[in-house]
């Protein structure tokens, strides 16, 4: 009589999978044809530093610019960031407020973080953390760009 209980709960539970009201619910699949591209923006009153910085230190290029906005990509053109000019009086409230320079971060994957540390140090950009291997695998090292953003280049190893 167990064995007959205990099967007809496997069948009963199969059954309930089967028409999705099993106890945890059935992934929905993604409509990957919604989402075409993303990008970060980060609003700022230094814009033309930024620019700078970005075209100078990582060697991005620009894919639109006006006087408030700018959006520049990686050399491979794989990704994106954008900035905005803070307050700027065409733009929502949503988008008007100026990032405080705390809590975020970007990382940039490079081949050769050692070639990069050196190019970058001899341009003269303050380094936070030195070049280094970590125990999971990272070589890299860290600076911040003109708005507090910490920016880690790192070429991917295989952990010790």
């Amino acid at each position: 009589m167990i064995y007959l209980s205990m099967k007809l709960s496997v069948i009963i539970l199969v059954i309930a999978a089967g028409y999705g009201i099993a106890s945890e619910p059935a992934a929905v699949p993604v409509n990957q044809s919604k989402v075409i591209k993303m990008n970060a923006g980060i609003s700022t009153t230094k814009l033309k530093e930024t620019k700078e910085f970005y075209q100078r230190v990582l060697e991005f290029g620009v894919s639109f610019e006006n006087d408030f906005y700018i959006l520049m990509h990686t050399s491979n053109k794989q990704a994106e960031i954008s900035f905005l000019e803070a307050n700027h009086p065409l733009q929502q409230p949503i988008f008007q407020s100026l990032y405080e320079g705390k809590g975020m971060y970007l990382t940039i994957e490079v081949p050769d973080a050692d070639a990069e540390y050196q190019r970058i140090k001899a341009l003269g950009v303050t380094i936070e953390v030195e070049i280094r291997n970590e125990t999971w695998g990272d070589r890299h090292f860290s600076f911040y760009d003109p708005n507090g953003i910490g920016i880690d280049v790192v070429t991917y190893n295989k952990p010790e």
